[in-house]
């Protein structure tokens, strides 16, 4: 399995509160960062996953699992696949 990097971008205004980050945590997120940053709440993910679909798939369950809704994923021109 090889770790992606990415990030998702949350829909509405959100700011990061210990109770989403524990939501966010607790729903398996355990593996981004989230913050916010100009009214923007994203989570930077370091995912392991056998491709870059499946990660960002399962991070995206993850994410609605804690109740919150994706607008967009955001990926960094030249993010490489890291091995495992």
């Amino acid at each position: 399995m090889k770790k992606y990097e990415f990030s998702l971008i949350l829909k509405g205004s959100l700011e990061l509160t210990e109770e989403i980050a524990d939501q966010l945590f607790e729903a398996g997120c355990d593996d981004g960062t989230p913050g916010t940053c100009n009214s923007v709440f994203s989570i930077d993910f370091h995912r392991e996953a056998a491709s870059l679909e499946a990660a960002i798939t399962s991070a995206i369950q993850n994410v609605r699992k804690a109740g919150y809704d994706v607008e967009r994923v955001q990926i960094e021109a030249g993010a490489m696949p890291q091995p495992a």
